[in-house]
C-alpha cells in the first residue's frame, strides 16, 4: 500500500513509532506540544493556501472559528506580512 492509499491516522502512527524508536530508550519530552507544532503547522499552511488566503473559508475546513484560527497562524508566523 502506498502512502497515498494510508489513512492519515496510520501515517501518523508509523511516523510516531519511528520517533519514538529513534529514541534508542531515551524518553522524550514535552511529545504532545511536539506532535501538535509539527502536524498543525503544515495543516494551517495547506489549508490556507487550499482557500487561497482567505481565511473565513480555511476556518470553515477546519471547523474553527476565525479567530482560533487568527492566534494559530499567528503563533506559526504563518499570517500575511
Amino acid at each position: 500500500m502506498g502512502v497515498r492509499n494510508k489513512p492519515l491516522s496510520k501515517l501518523t502512527d508509523e511516523a510516531l513509532r519511528g520517533y519514538l524508536n529513534s529514541l534508542n530508550g531515551h524518553k522524550p519530552v514535552a511529545l504532545y506540544r511536539l506532535v501538535m507544532t509539527e502536524v498543525e503547522k503544515p495543516m494551517f499552511k495547506a489549508v490556507l493556501e487550499y482557500a487561497d488566503g482567505n481565511q473565513s473559508q480555511a476556518a470553515e475546513i477546519l471547523g474553527i472559528n476565525r479567530g482560533t484560527l487568527r492566534k494559530k497562524l499567528e503563533t506559526y508566523d504563518l499570517l500575511p506580512k
